[in-house]
């Protein structure tokens, strides 16, 4: 048994409880930390379960001071985020921008990951390699940008790439074989994408199964050099 240890913030969202299975079955970690908003119950005594709010950064800081008090961490996966819910929808036009939606956006896709990287460093170690990695998205580089709309979620994504680019180069100072990269998992067949599948391409709609071993093999063969990029699920580097 490996004595590597891994933690998903998100744990409980489809592509989160995914990445928890996929480490389970991988069989490389010795614990993982599934971090979810409310207890969920684990599969396998690996699993280790902790609770936070992604809205409170106390709440976050107290969740990874726990996780580094159990030891030091290889592998952080942040896989929250919002796309739409009850009283968000992505904007067609700038005449449906509200302020309030834009705030929500930037809270849970940015600010939230951004506080979680803050509080996680302390636990990733100094002598070897590690990795964080938030789920990001491909709407959300400027350069590949062809159809506009999606203001917000595109523009809560693009801020979350900058944070880790400069997650990235801070860590090369203190930890100089840690790696930050954020994830493009592509259209996963999950809650957040229902509403916007019609127009996937044959074969490029992917279970959250797929999706997770998919960027877990990104993951493992990411190197030092890939550190402060966006990379897809297939290892392409995503354009800033």
């Amino acid at each position: 048994m490996s004595d590597r240890r891994a933690v998903v913030w998100g744990a409980s969202g489809g592509i989160g409880r995914a990445v928890v299975e996929a480490l389970e079955a991988s069989g490389a970690y010795a614990v993982i930390h599934a971090g979810s908003r409310r207890l969920v119950a684990p599969a396998l005594d690996v699993v280790w379960p902790f609770t936070f709010d992604l809205y409170d950064e106390t709440s976050i800081a107290a969740a990874a001071a726990a996780v580094a008090a159990a030891g030091p961490v290889d592998l952080t996966i942040v896989a929250t985020g919002i796309l739409h819910d009850a009283s968000h929808q992505p904007e067609k036009s700038f005449a449906t921008l509200r302020a309030d939606a834009m705030i929500e956006f930037y809270r849970v896709n940015t600010v939230g990951p951004a506080l979680i990287a803050k509080h996680m460093i302390q636990a990733m170690p100094r002598d070897r390699r590690s990795v964080f990695a938030a789920l990001s998205a491909r709407v959300g580089s400027i350069g590949d940008n062809r159809l506009g709309g999606w203001h917000s979620y595109r523009a809560s994504k693009a801020a979350l790439n900058m944070i880790i680019a400069n997650l990235a180069i801070e860590l090369r100072r203190t930890r100089p074989r840690a790696i930050a990269i954020g994830l493009h998992p592509g259209t996963v067949d999950t809650s957040l994408s229902a509403p916007f599948q019609k127009g996937v391409a044959d074969g490029k709609l992917f279970s959250p199964t797929s999706s997770a071993r998919h960027l877990l093999s990104v993951i493992e063969s990411s190197t030092e050099t890939a550190s402060g990029a966006v990379l897809a699920w297939d290892g392409q580097r995503v354009l800033p």
